[in-house]
């Protein structure tokens, strides 16, 4: 039996040093499986036979090969979903190119026309102050009056003598609360940086598609 040990050494030894069973580093998952196999038989056929192993370490080694195979198909799925998504993102977006949206944002930039919007308020308010403060600190107080639900307001820069540039926007009801402010502007172009899809939008500048509320349509020019 020693003997026959020997010649299964021997034959094994040299038949994983034959260039033709070499694995590449990059080797598809397929190869892997076939090697572990192979390793798996040459350590069954030289366990020492007075005190063989465990069989269920091998069912272990199995069960890993397995959950690690699953995990490689999973995550290549996963990218190529991701992929997949990202670019019928981009192909939407890229058909509303030109239409008036909506977009949820603390910034605006004033060139000398109005901007309009409104202010989504969490209930009733007494009375509600839209700021504006300029890149100088200095800040502009447009008084919104009482209302609730969403209260529409424009800011006409010649009127407020407001100078062109971005000013910070916030919105502060009587209650207390920091309600979303969404102003209406066109949507110029679209474009992928790296993983992302990026808006760039009349008024505002660019912006994540998460921060679009609401696509209203092409409007003349």
């Amino acid at each position: 039996m020693v003997t026959t040990n020997n010649a299964t050494n021997t034959q094994f030894g040299s038949t994983t040093n034959t260039g033709s069973n070499k694995v590449a580093p990059h080797a598809p998952t397929d190869a892997n499986k076939d090697m572990f196999t192979k390793l798996l038989v040459a350590q069954i056929q030289n366990q020492d036979p007075l005190s063989p192993q465990d069989p269920s370490e091998y069912v272990n080694q199995l069960s890993q090969l397995s959950q690690t195979e699953a995990l490689q198909n999973l995550s290549q799925t996963t990218t190529a979903s991701a992929s997949v998504l990202q670019s019928l993102q981009t192909l939407a977006m890229g058909g509303q190119v030109g239409s008036d949206v909506t977009v949820a944002t603390d910034t605006v930039k004033l060139d000398g026309s109005k901007v309009s919007g409104t202010v989504q308020l969490d209930g009733l308010s007494g009375g509600t102050n839209l700021i504006l403060t300029g890149v100088d600190g200095q800040q502009h107080v447009i008084d919104l009056g009482a209302g609730s639900g969403a209260q529409s307001f424009t800011i006409d820069p010649d009127a407020l003598g407001l100078t062109p540039g971005t000013y910070k926007i916030q919105a502060k009801p009587s209650d207390g609360s920091s309600p979303t402010i969404e102003v209406a502007a066109r949507l110029n172009s679209v474009r992928v940086n790296g993983a992302s899809v990026v808006l760039q939008v009349a008024n505002i500048g660019e912006v994540a598609p998460s921060s679009v509320t609401g696509f209203n349509g092409k409007t003349g020019s």
